[in-house]
């Protein structure tokens, strides 16, 4: 769970390569190549390579099989479940973004329960990231669908224009509450199951007892099993309350009414 700037391995560790601190406007960014980035890495190629397996299989054969049906199904439920319901037919061009945020997600979540793995959704600057582009395609989504002249008016809140010295900064605000809930839910999720098993394992030094080992070991597997169906949860949840909040933007009607009660 912990980050570091080396991999653990069977039997000793590698030591990550260090990269020179780069200076930008007096602000010092150390672009090292941690834990946490490397597996963050990692899952973005294994992502690029599956999708690809997976697109040619496709293409050689009509009716996918084997591997590449299991990633079909996932693509038809994002596509029937997700992107569908909350952004309409529409909601199809957004469905690679969609995709490639949920497999990208889950990878990098699934990667903390294998041995000498890292999951690096524990880590809030990696969970802020993805944030931070959930809320450009939020806007970039809002702007597409209502016009840039909507859009602005729909900061207004409505209100008269005496009133939008107050208003506008609570509507900008509200921007971005949505991307802040997405990074800290995902982030104590995947953190906390993490810290559970942590403390059960702890509870054999605590009682420096044997026989406490096989309880602990056990609710520890089970912690674990609890793990793999929040790894897939949360991939979910952070797709699908990202495609709900894009659909909120692509309703031109609640730009009108903002406009219209501006005047």
């Amino acid at each position: 769970m912990k980050n570091s700037m080396e991999l653990e391995i069977p039997g000793g560790h590698i030591e990550l390569p260090h990269l020179p601190p780069i200076e930008v406007a007096g602000v010092t960014f150390d672009l090292s190549i941690s834990k946490h980035v490397f597996f963050l890495l990692l899952a973005a190629l294994v992502v690029t390579i599956v999708a690809v397996y997976a697109a040619r299989k496709n293409q050689k054969n009509k009716v996918p099989s084997g591997f590449a049906n299991l990633v079909e199904i996932f693509v038809l439920f994002i596509r029937d479940e997700v992107a569908l319901p909350t952004m309409g037919k529409g909601g199809i061009k957004y469905l690679p973004f969609l995709l490639t945020t949920f497999f990208f997600i889950l990878v990098m979540n699934l990667a903390g329960l294998v041995p000498y793995g890292a999951t690096s959704t524990s880590n809030v600057s990696v969970t802020a990231g993805l944030a931070f582009v959930a809320f450009i395609m939020i806007q970039v989504t809002a702007i597409r669908a209502q016009g840039l002249k909507h859009y602005l008016a729909h900061l207004t809140g409505g209100v008269h224009w005496a009133l939008w010295p107050i208003m506008i900064p609570v509507e900008i605000l509200g921007l971005f509450t949505k991307p802040f809930a997405l990074c800290m839910r995902l982030f104590a999720n995947m953190t906390g199951g993490h810290i559970v098993l942590l403390a059960l394992v702890g509870l054999i030094l605590l009682f420096q007892s044997a026989a406490v080992a096989p309880l602990s070991i056990l609710f520890g597997v089970g912690i674990n099993m609890l793990e793999l169906f929040v790894a897939l949860l949360q991939a979910y949840i952070f797709t699908m309350l990202t495609a709900l909040f894009m659909g909120f933007g692509m309703q031109p009607e609640h730009g009108d009414e903002h406009a219209e009660g501006a005047r």
